[in-house]
């Protein structure tokens, strides 16, 4: 995710970290190599001229652009939810952890820390799993080797985790040190957690469907590509720079689409989880009165992984 300080607007004419110019350049660099051979051949190619002129543009630009904005609100429906279910990870974990150190006591051969350990155990493997990265590295800092080396044979790391906590509860029932009400109160958060693990599949599992996205670049492109010949009558040398500056418009809203679309992906406009779950753990870990690690802060590029 990129964050960057606020800045006046005749700055933000020209950044460039942060925005997906950069990533689309060489197409706009072939559509103004387009521009110029129309304007070079003044609308003709093999010697025909092009029947186009700007009144077809007008009402297809007005289709195109409802188009791409039912693709970017749907992208950023996807996002929004993404970072909705994050929160309630967030929320449910501090309840968690709250709710064990305030309702278990500290007995000889209780490990209270060590089963919030798991769940911050539990979060980093959510992330790992949404990211398809290696979670080893987490889990021996916060379980130790052969703890890691368990969970990472498991193929649903996050939910293996989530039946760990909820059994050493179990065990804290039948030996009496937890009630049965009190069993029920911790479910409410581990169901929570699950529900949140079932909605981010959901999100990674479903993309938009494929057709929405073939059929919006085929249009963008090929409506792109037909300008300069509609407009070289009317804008004549000026033709390139009007047609690049349409195309940057069209093709970057398509592009943030597909960044946004995907929301757990390392992709600059993508939610930071890796500062997510290190807020996540820095919150329970003071609530354990333990060593807290340094907060995420965005690399040079203003981006926060």
């Amino acid at each position: 995710m990129i964050v960057r300080p606020k800045r006046n607007w005749f700055s933000m004419l020209f950044v460039w970290n942060g925005s997906v110019l950069q990533a689309i350049i060489p197409q706009l660099v072939f559509l103004a190599f387009v521009s110029g051979f129309a304007v070079l051949t003044q609308g003709r190619i093999l010697g025909e001229k092009i029947p186009l002129n700007t009144a077809p543009f007008t009402l297809f630009g007005v289709a195109l652009t409802i188009f791409l904005a039912f693709r970017n609100n749907a992208s950023y429906e996807r996002f929004k939810e993404a970072r909705l279910i994050w929160g309630h990870v967030l929320i449910a974990s501090r309840s968690l952890a709250s709710q064990v150190l305030s309702y278990i006591p500290d007995n000889e051969g209780i490990d209270r820390i060590r089963l919030i350990r798991k769940l911050i155990a539990f979060v980093y493997a959510l992330k790992h799993e949404l990211r398809k990265t290696d979670p080893t590295p987490d889990f021996a800092r916060l379980l130790g080797r052969e703890e890691a080396e368990r969970l990472c044979r498991k193929q649903y790391r996050p939910v293996a985790l989530l039946n760990d906590i909820r059994s050493e509860l179990g065990r804290f029932v039948a030996t009496g040190i937890v009630s049965d009400s009190g069993l029920w109160v911790f479910d409410t958060q581990l169901n929570e957690l699950e529900g949140t693990v079932g909605g981010c599949e959901r999100i990674a599992s479903t993309p938009i469907p494929f057709a929405y996205g073939v059929l919006l670049h085929r249009t963008v492109y090929a409506y792109c590509i037909m300008l300069p010949f509609g407009l070289v009558d009317s804008t004549e040398l000026f033709t390139p720079i009007v047609s690049v500056f349409v195309a940057y418009t069209l093709i970057a809203l398509e592009a943030i689409a597909d960044e946004v679309s995907e929301p757990f992906s390392k992709a600059p406009n993508a939610l930071a989880l890796d500062a997510i779950a290190c807020n996540i753990e820095r919150s329970l870990l003071e609530l354990c009165d333990s060593e807290v690690p340094a907060p995420k802060v965005p690399d040079r590029q203003y981006q926060l992984t």
